[in-house]
């Protein structure tokens, strides 16, 4: 029994590294030389992970993910957390740039998930941007955008390619108003509260989850500066969705600054389907954490080194 046992693990394993591989070759564009590195095996060991990962059919369109510890990690995560489901990339404590691995990931999730005339939600912030960009280019049908916040700038993908499936519904707004007064008159325009009444209508949401450091989205975009930043974590704030910050437990913040955004409400994102969070690494963690303990997502799209950090953080 024992010596089954080992098999099997030694199995579970091999099969771990060859998904690995997979996914830093052919979706980083990683090199064979730098795979090895990453894994601690030779590089004639990579190429052999490789070519067995085509003969088993582990390379389609797109990665298999089957790894079994990955697949119970999921499991937990939904167990924990109250999702719906969950999906996880190699670990982004590794990668040069997680949120574009988890924003390609993202989007092959989606597109596996769409079909004609699909109305798709959307958050703002830089990871959701890259998932709007390889939905744009990647979909063989249609899609339809509709905005979760203003700022009409931040949701226009940059995008080299002739190929842009996705209709863009777009709130006409800024982001961020000048006073409440003047976000409550613009909210009621004809053309802002269309968009607004699409929302609930959407087959799915998307968001991302911003972390509190300078290079939050929101700052480098220049809507708040550092200052603000410090007066937010004063108030408890440990991350932010769609511009909404929230303290460890999933309650929103800052209410002076709530009453000038114009984005979707917390509590009406809690009651839309098949919600979204796409986010991972270190700086995230305390941020997820928040939105999984407000129950606001359905679906979490992350990496593992992120996820077994969630598993293991303690209750609030």
């Amino acid at each position: 029994m024992d010596e089954k046992a080992n098999r099997l693990s030694k199995a579970e394993y091999e099969h771990r590294l060859m998904t690995k591989a997979v996914w830093y070759y052919y979706i980083e564009n990683y090199t064979q030389q730098n795979i090895s590195h990453l894994l601690g095996v030779s590089r004639s060991k990579v190429i052999s992970l490789l070519e067995r990962a085509r003969q088993a059919g582990v390379i389609q369109f797109s990665v298999q993910q089957d790894s079994s510890r990955r697949m119970e990690m999921e499991r937990d995560l939904l167990s924990r957390y109250g999702l719906r489901d969950a999906f996880l990339v190699p670990g982004a404590d590794t990668l040069t740039d997680p949120n574009e691995s988890i924003a390609q990931a993202a989007a092959m999730y989606i597109l596996r998930r769409v079909s004609d005339n699909t109305y798709i939600n959307m958050g703002y912030g830089d990871t959701t941007s890259r998932i709007l960009r390889h939905l744009a280019t990647s979909s063989q049908i249609p899609l339809n955008m509709v905005s979760l916040a203003g700022g009409m700038n931040y949701y226009l993908p940059n995008t080299n390619s002739n190929v842009f499936n996705v209709r863009l519904h777009l709130i006409p707004s800024p982001l961020l108003l000048s006073s409440a007064t003047l976000r409550d008159s613009l909210r009621r325009e004809p053309d802002v509260e269309q968009v607004f009444r699409m929302i609930p209508l959407s087959s799915m949401s998307v968001v991302g989850i911003g972390s509190m450091n300078d290079r939050a989205t929101i700052v480098q975009n220049g809507i708040l500066n550092n200052n603000d930043f410090t007066f937010l974590k004063m108030q408890g704030a440990v991350g932010d969705v769609l511009s909404h910050f929230l303290d460890k437990n999933g309650r929103v913040v800052a209410p002076d600054l709530e009453g000038r955004l114009m984005s979707t409400p917390m509590d009406q994102l809690r009651t839309l389907d098949n919600v979204i969070g796409a986010a991972g690494g270190p700086a995230k963690t305390e941020a997820i954490l928040s939105v999984l303990r407000g129950g606001y997502l359905d679906v979490l799209i992350t990496d593992e080194n992120t996820a077994q950090r969630l598993l293991d953080a303690p209750d609030p």
